[in-house]
């Protein structure tokens, strides 16, 4: 990386930036989003910008279906069927035909689900161990654990780029993260999918930093299940429902084991003797969380008519770009790309390695209206949103980054 660059450097990067910008046919999307043009937001990985629709939609939830139709709009307005209308529009997103993806709890109550059902799906009397991401996120792997104690079966932590290599006659399930949320590394899943299915194994890919940040073919991939949340990349809204997803041709084996009255075949029997449903209903477990729901339902209208191969291609010109900044304008040797360089293993997030101080130069950042995060213990991270991150704030982002680390080298 070079020194400080002169202002003729500094000047062309910023005419490039503009120039990326106006030839950017993702750049109508962002007057759909609430947005501060004086701060660069560069952590969409970790909550998505509210989309300006959301606002109007829950005043209308509040104030008319809830406040004026009240109980009535369980059936009127749609309440009761949303997990599944909504599960159907995030699965256009993650490559899944409808009927296979419902909206609703949390990742974490989902990746029970599916990591337990994973397992009751095989012969547990030869098949009992659980594969798990050695880098995942550690609710993933806290999760996965008490499952395996639960089933009777045994954890093993390896790097998801072995998952295809370590499974074996034992392997029930592995859970994998399909971008790597401390580094942004993409993982292959359909290589990794296919390796696992060869080995007798099932998948649950954890989609959290994929959906709605590059396009991911679950049905033609042939994943078994897969999880996620929606207020990053989908811009659903602090806490937003997560999503789960069960191929169609294991849903009427799939075994939740939180059968809830919501997931009966008949709820408002009342039966004491559990009757699953079919389909996507399954997945449900108790009563929906309207107001989030429907706020995430909203949110989605961004979508409607984008195409994802679109923004892959702008999520890569946005990072290669980023980091040749970052080389413009960070002196020499502060800053390291944990990233990979290659378009086939990245995700949409750029992590630097900065070394002690990084949550110090963070902070600053912030302060200066470039707005990222921290990774402890030196991981300095930027997401960037192709729906409404433009080139201009990657620039200024590089910049600023520059400004910060050689003061703080002084």
């Amino acid at each position: 990386m070079s020194e400080t660059p002169v202002p003729k450097e500094a000047a062309a990067v910023s005419e490039e930036a503009a120039a990326l910008d106006a030839a950017d046919g993702l750049a109508a999307k962002r007057a759909e989003f609430d947005l501060d043009d004086t701060v660069v937001y560069l952590d969409g990985n970790s909550l998505g910008a509210p989309p300006r629709g959301v606002a109007g939609r829950l005043a209308d939830v509040i104030g008319r279906e809830w406040g004026r139709l009240g109980i009535r709009s369980w059936e009127e307005s749609g309440w009761w069927t949303a997990p599944e209308r909504v599960g159907d529009r995030i699965g256009r997103l993650v490559g899944a035909a409808p009927g296979q993806v419902v909206a609703g709890d949390s990742t974490s109550v989902n990746v029970f689900k599916a990591v337990v059902a994973a397992i009751r799906l095989t012969d547990t009397g030869s098949r009992d161990e659980v594969l798990v991401d050695a880098a995942t996120f550690p609710t993933d792997g806290y999760i996965a654990r008490s499952a395996a104690r639960m089933t009777g079966c045994r954890i093993r932590a390896v790097d998801a780029a072995d998952m295809a290599r370590e499974a074996g006659p034992r392997t029930a399930v592995a859970l994998v993260n399909h971008v790597d949320y401390r580094t942004g590394r993409l993982h292959d899943l359909p290589g990794t999918t296919a390796a696992l299915h060869s080995a007798g194994a099932r998948t649950v890919w954890d989609l959290c930093h994929s959906a709605g940040a590059l396009p991911v073919r679950l049905d033609a991939d042939g994943a078994d299940f897969a999880v996620g949340c929606t207020y990053k990349y989908l811009n659903g809204g602090p806490g937003a429902p997560a999503f789960l997803y069960v191929a169609r041709a294991l849903q009427d084996r799939f075994d939740s084991p939180l059968p809830g009255w919501n997931s009966h075949a008949d709820p408002f029997a009342m039966d004491p003797a559990y009757a699953p449903a079919g389909g996507a209903v399954r997945g449900r477990v108790g009563t929906p969380e309207i107001l989030s729901l429907l706020a995430l339902d909203a949110a989605l209208d961004v979508w409607d008519g984008v195409d994802l191969a679109a923004v892959r291609a702008k999520s890569l010109a946005l990072t290669d770009f980023f980091l040749r900044c970052v080389e413009a304008y960070v002196p020499r040797g502060c800053v390291e790309s944990v990233t990979p360089w290659a378009h086939g293993e990245r995700g949409s997030q750029v992590s630097l390695r900065y070394g002690p101080g990084a949550g110090a130069v963070m902070a600053e950042l912030i302060r200066r209206g470039v707005v990222g995060d921290f990774r402890r213990p030196d991981i300095l991270r930027f997401g960037f949103t192709p729906l409404y991150t433009r080139f201009a704030d990657a620039e200024r982002a590089a910049r600023v980054l520059g400004e910060v680390v050689a003061e703080a080298r002084r």
